[in-house]
């Protein structure tokens, strides 16, 4: 079997990482995997060094036509057997549109929750046969908008729970970010865009301030909203609080070596950084909102809250700075369900089965 792997983001991002991770562990099992991504990415060079096939191709955005007539050229080839689309930003547009002329099979990927323009949705999932919805929440916002549910499989993301096994201390940690030693450190992972909730956690961080809490937050990524942030956090006077470590491609060190793991998203497909953050056996402060709660399991593997609720989320930081035991038993348990439920092996089985069952019916027709 050969499946070309379609991903016009970039960035290293959650996403970008899946596809690594699968088109990995589609070579191990024999089966060719070949991925084709903006000339120049992060993704490109993250892939060569895992000795995968990459063709790198000049892309524009949604719009570039010429992409489109090089995605053409490239589905179109005797040997794909399966074309898979993996993000959005025209891949799952132009990546459709192109499958669709040269009549490949094509799958999509699903990895966010917000929903469609609803007279779009029935056009553009016919070009589909197959969708792949990284969490129940994603799902089900697909089969509100009329995407056939027998067309829909549920296939969560992934993390490789034994590159998060050995941080580094808690002291190296403080050196490292410039913390304070012994104070409480927590962290967040997110791009800068206003639907993952930094707002929320400034917000929280002021009110935790007032109760005579006041614990440090490292923020990991970068995105179009690091300096109102960095502004919003000076106005309600938690500026001495944060750090900005932007992005890091040696997360797998620094994680596990917080006290907890910050995410309020207003939306979350499913959460790769609450999945990272269980697999480094800290416990994450999310919000409920997407997926997220399908990683973490309130109470016992971390603290979840309404989504945009300051208060609710500074309680739930509140609630495990004063019981460090609880919150070490809950980063326990969270390495053991992201070691059982969200393996790599099973993300690959699982697209794996997929593709199979799509290049069966095909031979059929």
């Amino acid at each position: 079997m050969s499946v070309v792997h379609l991903e016009t983001g970039r960035h290293l991002y959650g996403g970008a990482l899946q596809v690594l991770y699968l088109a990995q562990g589609l070579e191990e099992r024999g089966i060719k995997s070949v991925l084709m991504v903006p000339r120049g990415s992060e993704i490109a060079a993250a892939a060569r060094k895992r000795w995968l096939r990459v063709e790198e191709f000049p892309y524009r955005g949604e719009g570039d036509l010429a992409a489109a007539a090089r995605m053409l050229w490239r589905f179109s080839r005797r040997d794909v057997e399966v074309v898979h689309l993996h993000s959005r930003r025209g891949a799952d547009t132009l990546g459709g549109l192109a499958g669709t002329l040269v009549r490949a099979p094509v799958v999509l990927t699903r990895r966010v929750d917000n929903r469609e323009i609803d007279w779009l949705v029935g056009a553009k999932y016919a070009l589909y046969r197959r969708v792949v919805a990284i969490s129940g929440a994603i799902r089900d916002v697909l089969t509100e908008q009329g995407v056939p549910p027998a067309k829909i499989s549920l296939v969560p993301s992934a993390v490789d729970a034994s590159t998060w096994l050995s941080p580094e201390d808690a002291a190296a940690r403080d050196r490292e970010f410039d913390l304070p030693p012994g104070v409480p450190a927590g962290a967040m992972v997110a791009q800068f865009v206003p639907r993952k909730g930094h707002w929320v956690l400034m917000h929280a961080l002021s009110v935790l301030k007032v109760r005579g809490h006041a614990p440090h937050v490292v923020l990991f990524g970068r995105g179009p909203t690091r300096d109102r942030v960095a502004a919003l956090a000076g106005a309600v006077g938690v500026q001495d609080q944060i750090r900005f470590a932007g992005f890091r491609d040696d997360l797998h060190r620094w994680l596990g070596s917080f006290d907890f793991c910050v995410h309020p998203a207003l939306k979350e497909g499913l959460g790769v950084a609450a999945l990272q953050a269980g697999a480094a056996g800290i416990p994450v402060v999310g919000a409920r909102a997407g997926g997220i709660p399908e990683v973490v399991m309130d109470g016992k593997t971390g603290l979840l809250c309404p989504p945009g609720d300051a208060d609710a989320l500074a309680a739930a930081i509140e609630h495990l700075l004063e019981d460090p035991g609880a919150a070490r038993a809950m980063g326990r348990s969270a390495r053991a369900r992201i070691e059982s439920g969200f393996s790599v092996d099973a993300m690959v089985e699982g697209n794996l089965k997929v593709y199979r069952e799509m290049v069966s019916a095909r031979r059929r027709s």
